[in-house]
């Protein structure tokens, strides 16, 4: 009986920690992707970014212009 009511326990222990492993997830998740938004919106990403859209489109259709 001490077994069950121990397991009941640590059942409703573990639950607490489930949200806030989630929480920190979320938050790590959020940051990184501003950390990421930050790095794709700079000049020099943006530039290499549309030259090989450019280029992936010009080799796909043929020279657009």
């Amino acid at each position: 009986m001490f077994k069950k009511v121990t397991q009941r326990f640590d059942w409703f222990a573990e639950q607490g920690m489930t949200t806030a492993e989630y929480a920190v997830g979320t938050v790590a998740a959020a940051g990184f992707g501003s950390i990421l938004l930050k790095i794709l919106m700079s000049s020099g990403i943006e530039h290499l970014l549309a030259r090989a859209i450019q280029h992936a489109f010009s080799f796909l259709f043929g020279a657009l212009g």
